[in-house]
């Protein structure tokens, strides 16, 4: 009888570390998302100019067709903010808005949707680009002549479809 009793003392321990293991697991696959989220919003954040941009953008990506409020509630950002924001994303061309349609009487609120990673990317490129060009070219902005026969800067991103 003793043997039996350690087997299933054996059977709830290991039963027990299973329930363990799968915590741990969990805990760690959270941990590991949030830090990839972060990692994500930290390297948005230097192409949309702010933390708050780049919040809204993970969520509009993850939420598309979302509402100024619905942002606001999914993000933790104030509402005035998120407006905010969301005006200067749309004025930069960086999401599309639309009315959202709604039964009945009332005021329809706009959906937003943010554009693709690949056409951001594509943006930011740019911008670099002509930025790298102006700092390559300093001297002959500041009429400092060298006898440097500097070429513009070119970025090429391509696209690794798979």
């Amino acid at each position: 009888m003793a043997t039996d009793k350690s087997s299933d003392d054996e059977g709830e321990s290991t039963a027990g570390d299973s329930d363990g293991v799968r915590d741990r697991l969990e805990q760690e696959a959270e941990r590991a998302a949030e830090q990839f989220d972060d990692g994500i919003v930290d390297l948005l954040s230097w192409v949309l100019d702010t933390e708050t941009r780049a919040r809204i953008y993970v969520f509009l990506r993850q939420n598309p067709g979302s509402t100024s409020e619905e942002i606001a509630e999914g993000t933790g950002l104030y509402p005035s903010t998120v407006r905010e924001a969301l005006a200067g994303l749309h004025e930069e061309g960086r999401l599309e808005r639309q009315k959202r349609d709604a039964d009945g009487a009332g005021n329809n609120p706009y959906e937003y949707t943010a554009m693709a990673p690949s056409e951001l990317v594509g943006d930011a490129v740019g911008e670099i680009q002509d930025e790298l060009n102006t700092v390559f070219n300093l001297d002959s902005h500041l009429g400092v002549c060298e006898d440097d026969d500097t070429e513009p800067v070119t970025i090429t991103v391509e696209r690794d479809d798979p």
